[in-house]
């Protein structure tokens, strides 16, 4: 577990806050495997062995402001001579030249020990746990009412998925929280009940009568339930079909799948076809036939999930290469006309997450390094003040973010999702993170908070990922598949004063699919924090909403406009609309 940042034996604090921060990602009530190093996503790694991890934590325990730590996918390189202002670490993951990032590689490459997998947070450290995706789950949820149900009251609505791992398991603490009956199915008995233990998950079965038993109960008494049902997905979803074909009630309001479809054939997903001890047992001893039954699975799941959509349920890929993987198995996903990352179902960054981060708002985050429940009370309070303070100066579409936020900060303690370090996740726009940044490090000052706070942000945000099947399925301008803005994120955020930083391959949607770049930083109540800060989050932000702006999004155009008029230094390239279609051609012929 991690302990409180006065007790690691280091020379400098910034040090000691990435020893918490490694500390907490292995946690065993936060990670999913900790004896392998693996916090979430089934081998979303921290180190890729314990020799690699005691070796950090030593160059750690003697590093000064005047050195940085190299790491080379999970290797500590060592420490090397930098300036007091730079970066106390610089990781990369998985930094594979392009032609040879594909998953047969990897496994090669894993092997030998010279690269790594850090999904997103496990491998930049900065994992806090489910809650850090509760927050964004609940969003999606939420606005996905709205957009699809025409309201955002979700009470007696049905939302149905799978997955309750590490990320996965959030969605039974939001679907409560945004007031619906949600019911996650689950192959794996352990994570299931380590849920229910930790009271993210109200009921169990494994029966599949009482599980429709209870839905129909929690539908007709409009009761907000989170179910979990240990057995398939596929098997719920074709029940689901046959309750409708035989008495013409939709159960179901809402669909998605969270299972880690990044690594189907590893055990990031379960085919029907097979128990899951038969599963696990196959994928080691007949890879291609698992790999056979794993696709023939896929197709099953969507043939029921596209006749209950036919029926009027609304689905959506939840950005974890669900539609992606069930293409490539010859399933009927195809959208006639769409582009090379649209499918018959959007992702939820294109219908719903999209318009967020394209306001610039997304998943901020801090911890406090006391470990004390009162320091992140304190915190807590400070950023809904800050939140609605702004909040009374903004248009009405970003206000229903803020009122969003704020209503979730209000009531974050009471939800009890702390898991690991005292730590809070909080979706916010430029403004707010640093607004929020600095009355935080002025707290600290004062004595309010009793110790250094350490804030980053999930890489899924504005502009930390380039993720054409995710964050960037939304950006249309025939960039999707281009990687400069996570890579640009990580470079700046390096300069303008961050901790440390890291650029990943491959978390989120898998390996080859996406370049994604986060941070740590250490506020300590001196001014030096706060420069760094204003700097360095304002940055953060523009950086994506820019590139979103010129691949044409008008939502952020709107924000970066006023982000320019509120800084005099900030001058973004922007696009003028075409008034004329036809210019072009007459162009081209002279």
């Amino acid at each position: 577990i991690a302990y409180p940042i006065d007790q690691y034996p280091c020379r400098t604090r910034q040090a000691a806050s990435m020893m918490l921060m490694i500390m907490n990602n292995l946690d065993p009530a936060v990670a999913q495997f900790p004896q392998e190093l693996v916090t979430y996503g089934g081998n979303g790694q921290v180190f890729s062995n314990w020799a690699q991890f005691r070796l950090v934590m030593h160059y750690l325990s003697e590093m000064t402001e005047e050195q940085t730590l190299v790491m080379y996918s999970g290797h500590p390189m060592g420490l090397f001579p930098s300036l007091p202002s730079s970066p106390r670490a610089i990781i990369t993951n998985g930094m594979v030249i392009p032609n040879y990032s594909s998953r047969d590689q990897y496994e090669k490459m894993f092997a030998l020990g010279v690269s790594m997998y850090g999904q997103m947070t496990a491998g930049s450290y900065c994992y806090i746990g489910p809650q850090g995706i509760v927050h964004g789950t609940m969003l999606t949820v939420l606005n996905a009412g709205r957009r699809y149900l025409g309201s955002g009251d979700l009470r007696g609505r049905v939302f149905v998925t799978s997955g309750l791992g590490g990320m996965s398991g959030a969605q039974a603490k939001a679907a409560v929280i945004s007031g619906c009956i949600g019911v996650i199915a689950e192959v794996d008995e352990a994570p299931l009940r380590k849920r229910h233990e930790q009271g993210w998950l109200m009921e169990v079965t494994s029966s599949m009568e009482q599980c429709i038993k209870r839905i129909r109960e929690a539908r007709r008494s409009k009761t907000p339930l989170s179910l979990g049902y240990h057995g398939n997905i596929v098997d719920l979803w074709e029940r689901l079909v046959l309750e409708f074909e035989r008495t013409g009630e939709l159960l179901v309001d809402l669909g998605s799948d969270q299972t880690s479809l990044h690594n189907p054939y590893n055990g990031g997903y379960y085919p029907v076809q097979l128990s899951f001890r038969q599963a696990n047992q196959l994928m080691s001893t007949d890879p291609d036939r698992f790999r056979s039954i794993v696709q023939e699975s896929l197709r099953r799941q969507i043939t029921a999930i596209n006749k209950l959509s036919d029926a009027g349920m609304f689905f959506w890929d939840y950005g974890n290469a669900f539609l992606l993987e069930a293409q490539r198995a010859g399933a009927d996903v195809k959208k006639v006309g769409g582009g090379a990352t649209e499918f018959r179902y959007p992702s939820y960054v294109q219908h719903i997450m999209g318009d967020i981060f394209s306001l610039g708002f997304g998943p901020f985050r801090w911890v406090c390094t006391s470990g004390d429940p009162q320091d992140l009370a304190v915190t807590d309070n400070i950023a809904a003040t800050v939140l609605e303070e702004i909040s009374a100066s903004v248009s009405d579409r970003i206000k229903q973010q803020y009122s969003d936020n704020i209503r979730w900060i209000r009531e974050a303690g009471k939800h009890k999702m702390v898991v690991g370090s005292q730590a809070r996740i909080l979706y916010s726009d430029q403004k707010g993170r640093v607004c929020i940044a600095l009355a935080i490090n002025q707290a600290i000052a004062d004595g309010r908070v009793s110790a250094p706070v350490v804030i980053s942000r999930d890489h899924h945000d504005v502009s930390g990922t380039d993720s054409p099947f995710r964050e960037t399925s939304n950006v249309y301008d025939g960039s999707a598949f281009c990687a400069d803005m996570a890579v640009q994120n990580f470079v700046g955020d390096a300069f303008r004063g961050a901790t440390w930083v890291a650029l990943h391959n491959g978390g989120g949607v898998g390996w080859g699919e996406v370049m994604n770049g986060g941070f740590g930083l250490l506020l300590d109540g001196s001014e030096e924090a706060a420069k760094r800060a204003r700097l360095m989050l304002n940055w953060d932000v523009s950086n994506g909403v820019a590139r979103r702006c010129w691949s044409g999004n008008s939502n952020a155009y709107e924000t970066i406009q006023r982000t320019m008029e509120g800084d005099r230094q900030l001058r973004v390239t922007m696009p003028f609309p075409v008034q004329d279609e036809h210019v072009l051609d007459r162009a081209l012929q002279g």
